[in-house]
């Protein structure tokens, strides 16, 4: 069924320009330039053009990305970066064309940046070999190939050598988070002036001394080192533009004056410098000081821009059941199709590759079904026949916004369904007509919609936060329009369904629920749920079905006429009518209703069986009958359930594409009705689904934004910007990009995209690691430090330090799995495929294969624990030596769960300590640590004695000296949070660097089509006098410490030392209290001795 008339002839209008029109092109990417030539990235692929524009020659050819190339100095070769198999390395190609070669094959993002002067070696930036968490060094490699050396800096991340080599213009950080976010710009941030705004800086590789060019609080950035002057890019201007500083003069010069786009990336060659800028390329010539946009056509076949057809089990995200089983709906990747349980085939009912049709719902007769559609531009309800044979009608919802899980009801009149401001709505079918039901009180991202119908129509059961934060159930009268609330609000009510019958509510309700209300705070943790099943007799006169049983003989009775169930609810005393059914509370949850008198729900299963796939824990399903006045097992393994209209079958979901159907009167088993999805295919168009998922996209930071005012962006307008450059993607590469720039107009932090999409490329290929670092030394590779871990945990298994394993410092590697290592060999290159495989190595003491061994092992897919785990234990180490054993180290690596477990382990096994160095730098945030600052804060109230032993203090487990706090600019988010309330809480002094400054949440959005998205920060922090605070900001330190280059290399961190000299300061002029025991009292003797 094709009925995006409008859509098919907008997308005809694009689907032939761009590459294949060979007509001027954009969103040409990373440009370098050579003495006669330009090359640059378009499509994933590279491409080369005359110095002067024109018509640009291919390079590569491949389905994989290709970026940053950058010419050698003397113009011959090209050092470009390539995904390939999952893994991002360094390639290098002859400018003239050719079969390009790879250098580099560590597991770890490997980023082209540049040449050495001499042009022997490729500068590259990596996120290998470092801690606590991964981020960028600059590393060169011979462009022979080899083994890569780091530059002497701890992090740096693209950097210009002088042209005499001994000194290097250097960008520490990127202002981005992530090394990947930095290297694929999937968040961007324009105008950010939060603590990652950095200057660029000079570092002399002799004696390691360090200068800044002059700056503010600005993002300067892609230094280029031509003669005695350094270019870089700077946002100090506002709008990114291209500045000089002569190292003679010190004058610095703006050079250039954009004021729509900014230039997002810039490369320097032979007297000129080019550009990226509005998706054009510019050439600005050094010696004229003039700026020429080039005219570049490109011209060729991109296969993975071609329509396709493909297999989408994969990607179901919603389904129904028919009413009585027959079929299932699905919707995977933007289309409704509908599955045979037994007889017929596979539709598609919308065939519709550039909408997002989602949410499908049967009607009550299985003749129609539901679902919201973007066919227009904008969310529509559409209603269709079941063969899709027919237009289907088109019914306007109540605003531009998202909209979800639509339920028909019974009779067939109504639909209603949520939308993602809070509200519960309902749509006439017939007229279309639109009925708010109610608004939620807060924004709770662990709830799940639950509205539902009661079988004659009449009532909708719902559940809704009250201002104490916890769920009551209510009930809508759609006779009335009134809404009731009837569970008290002391317990948290959720997941109600009526009784087939019509007589009664079941719903569930935990009494312990309350301190998980605070889902955004880690004192959240570790708080588990029970909830218990209750059962609401609606009408008053109705007997209770769970009246004690007698065990009489029955009086026979005629079979009574079967009726369509009418529901009646008398609310006076209504709270007496609430039982409890016989069943142990659990950790339950989507609760619905079977036949009359039965119920079903879940549960999480209590074990996860080895190598259980990521996610949520498969669940056992219950059946409970008020017959029998007992549960059972039903299914158990499965992800999600639904029922038939009629209640006699069930469609499941056991993780990947196994669904299955099954009979509702008996138990099953994972397995059983399984449903056969291999014809569920469709035909892909790339372009059509590119230019929903931009239009997408772009509305969800409209919808979900938590500012409606968008950060005083004009937000049609930045559609309107940017969508001329939509016609010129041409891959989804392009696409990502093009949709995170947009995403930057909201200057706020958080912006990024949540998946690539769907990446053309082959499978993925691990690459082994061995959780050591070597060097080359007597022509072999040798051991230089082997990372210990803990074996029995699975996150800290070292390869070479397990039991058994003979493998010593100082050890030559010689061979792997029989091939000789020998340099200039890249040693990793040895392990691809090795990532969790028995791997045999051959080691020797000496570099000759006299004496040596061989030893088993299995390599790590990567060692990144390995190492934080060892920068973490040499801190301690070093903090209980500057201290004498005084000081206990604790460092969080975030603010999420294993933040809060570093924190327990860490911190009170160290509570007999005076005082504590709490060192949250690199923290990548997740909640706010509340109970981290709360456990901080404890205050001592007094000691408890015992006969024999120590007296105990009062919270026993507390540590009550000083404390110091360390920031720097990598931690961020929660790791915002943190020190700004550990300061508020007047807890200690901070010490370090301020932090990123990014102090918004993201709470959840919906996918795109092929699986990719962008976040829209919907959560944001103002503090105590109404303030937006933080967010773009930052938290600054009470006393400011860098660590420079110079300190890396001799092994100093200056910050962790003045933490520590600040908490020994702190103690001496407050120790902690020592109050010893008492003298024995005397309660016996009379007072006064008489």
């Amino acid at each position: 069924m094709r009925y995006l008339r409008w859509m098919a002839m907008f997308l005809l209008g694009w689907t032939f320009c761009g590459a294949a029109a060979a007509e001027e092109a954009r969103l040409l990417r990373r440009p370098s330039v050579s003495r006669d030539q330009v090359v640059f990235a378009y499509a994933g692929d590279l491409w080369i053009v005359s110095r002067q524009g024109g018509d640009a020659r291919r390079l590569t050819a491949t389905p994989e990305l290709e970026l940053d190339p950058v010419f050698s100095p003397d113009g011959t070769q090209i050092a470009f970066t390539a995904t390939v198999a999952g893994n991002t390395d360094v390639y290098v190609i002859p400018a003239a064309g050719g079969n390009p070669r790879r250098l580099t094959y560590h597991p770890a993002l490997d980023a082209v940046r540049g040449w050495t002067p001499d042009g022997r070696r490729i500068l590259f930036a990596s996120d290998r070999e470092t801690a606590p968490h991964a981020h960028f060094r600059l590393w060169t490699i011979s462009a022979e190939g080899g083994f890569p050396e780091p530059l002497p800096m701890p992090r740096a991340y693209t950097g210009s050598f002088s042209p005499d080599g001994r000194r290097i213009a250097y960008e520490e950080i990127p202002t981005a988070f992530i090394p990947a976010w930095a290297q694929n710009q999937a968040s961007q941030w324009r105008h950010y002036r939060g603590g990652r705004t950095h200057p660029v800086r000079i570092l002399h590789l002799g004696d390691f001394s360090e200068q800044k060019l002059p700056w503010t609080n600005s993002n300067d950035t892609h230094p280029m080192w031509i003669g005695n002057t350094i270019y870089f890019l700077s946002d100090r201007n506002f709008t990114v533009n291209l500045f000089a500083y002569d190292l003679n003069t010190r004058r610095l010069t703006q050079l250039t004056r954009h004021e729509d786009f900014d230039i997002q990336w810039a490369s320097a060659g032979p007297g000129a410098i080019v550009y990226e800028q509005a998706g054009y390329v510019h050439l600005f010539d050094v010696r004229s000081g003039r700026t020429q946009r080039l005219s570049i056509r490109v011209s060729g076949d991109l296969p993975w821009a071609r329509p396709q057809f493909k297999s989408v089990a994969s990607m179901i995200r919603n389904a129904a059941l028919s009413p009585t089983g027959v079929r299932a709906a699905f919707e995977a990747r933007g289309e409704i199709f509908t599955v045979p349980v037994e007889k017929g085939d596979v539709r598609n009912l919308t065939q519709s590759s550039g909408a997002h049709d989602r949410s499908p719902v049967w009607s009550p007769d299985g003749t129609q079904l539901a679902w919201f559609s973007d066919a227009s531009g904008e969310y529509q309800l559409y209603i269709g026949d079941q063969r899709g044979t027919a237009q289907p009608r088109v019914l306007a919802l109540p605003e531009k916004s998202f909209f979800s899980s639509p339920a028909w009801s019974p009779d067939g009149k109504q639909i209603l369904f949520h939308d993602n401001h809070l509200r519960i709505w309902l749509v006439e079918v017939a007229s279309g007509k639109l009925t708010l039901v109610d608004t939620d009180t807060y924004h709770d991202p662990a709830r799940e919609p639950d509205a539902a119908w009661s079988p004659d129509s009449q009532w909708i059961a719902y559940s809704k936060s009250l201002e104490n934060h916890l769920r009551a159930i209510f009930l809508y009268s759609l006779a009335t329009g009134q809404k009731h609330q009837i569970t008290d609000g002391m317990s948290d009510a959720v997941w109600p369904a009526f009784d087939a019958s019509g007589k009664y509510l079941y719903f569930l309700a935990s009494t312990n629920y309350g301190p998980r209300g605070g889902w955004l705070e880690m004192s959240s943790l570790d708080r588990p749920v029970r909830r218990a099943i209750y059962l609401v007799v609606l009408r008053a006169g109705e007997p209770s079905p769970l009246l004690p049983e007698t065990g009489d003989e029955a009086a026979a009775e005629k079979p009574a006429e079967k009726a369509e169930p009418r529901v009646q609810v008398d609310f006076e005393n209504l709270s007496q009518r609430i039982l409890a059914l016989n069943v142990p509370a659990g950790d339950y949850s989507m609760l619905r209703t079977g036949a009359s008198g039965t119920i079903f729900y879940v549960e999480p299963l209590r074990m996860v069986a080895a190598g259980e796939s990521a996610g949520p824990a498969p669940l056992r399903l219950h059946r409970y009958t008020l017959r029998e006045r007992s549960a059972a097992p039903f299914l158990e393994g499965i992800r999600f359930y639904t029922l038939s209209g009629d209640r006699k079958k069930l469609l499941y979901h056991a993780g990947g594409t196994r669904w299955g159907v099954v009979a509702t009167d008996r138990p099953g088993k994972v397995g059983d009705g399984l449903l056969d999805l291999s014809k569920l295919q469709m035909r892909v168009d790339p372009r059509a689904e590119w230019a929903q998922i931009f239009r997408e996209t772009w509305r969800i930071q409209r919808d979900f934004f938590y500012d409606p005012q968008m950060h005083g962006a004009n937000w049609e307008a930045v559609y309107q910007k940017y969508l001329p450059l939509l016609q010129h993607v041409g891959h989804r590469a392009d696409l990502s990009y093009l949709i995170a720039t947009v995403g930057g107009e909201l200057a706020v932090g958080h912006s990024y995209l949540t998946g690539e999409g769907d990446l053309p490329g082959g499978e993925p290929v691990s690459v082994g690691l061995l959780g050591a670092d070597f060097a080359i030394e007597n022509g072999r590779y040798r051991i230089k430090r082997i990372y210990a871990g803990e074996n029995w945990n699975p996150d800290l298994q070292a390869p070479l330090s397990a039991p058994g394993i003979d493998v010593a410092e100082g050890d030559y590697l010689l061979e792997v799995n029989g091939r000789p290592l020998v340099p200039p060999t890249n040693l990793y290159s040895l392990f691809e495929g090795t990532a969790g495989r028995q791997t045999l190595l051959r080691v020797s003491k000496t570099p000759s294969l006299e004496g040596s061994r061989l030893v088993t092992v299995i390599p790590v897919a990567s060692d990144q624990n390995l190492r934080t785990r060892a920068w973490v234990e040499a801190n301690r180490r070093k903090v209980d030596e500057l201290s004498g054993g005084r000081l206990a180290y604790v460092w969080l690596p975030n603010t999420g769960t294993p933040g809060y477990q570093y924190f327990n382990r860490y911190y009170f096994a160290q509570q007999h300590k005076q005082g504590a160095i709490i060192d949250e730098r690199y923290n990548q945030g997740g909640m706010v640590a509340d109970y981290i600052v709360n456990e901080l804060d404890r205050k001592l109230l007094g000691y408890f004695a015992t006969r024999d032993g120590q007296p105990s203090t009062s919270p026993m487990a507390g540590l009550y000296g000083p404390k110091v706090m360390i920031i720097n600019e990598s931690a961020g988010s929660g790791g915002d949070a943190l020190p700004y309330y550990f300061r508020l809480r007047k807890l200690g002094p901070l010490v370090g660097t301020r932090t990123w400054g990014a102090l918004v949440g993201t709470l959840g959005f919906p996918p795109t089509i092929d699986g990719g998205g962008i976040t829209a920060p919907n959560l944001a922090f103002y503090n105590l006098q109404g303030q937006w605070d933080v967010e773009n900001i930052g938290v600054a330190p009470d006393i400011e410490v860098e660590n420079t280059t110079a300190d890396f290399v001799r092994g100093r961190d200056p910050q962790l030392e003045r933490a520590v000299q600040e908490a020994l300061k702190l103690l001496e002029q407050n120790p902690p209290p020592r109050v010893p025991r008492p003298a024995p009292i005397d309660r016996v003797s009379r007072p006064g001795g008489n």
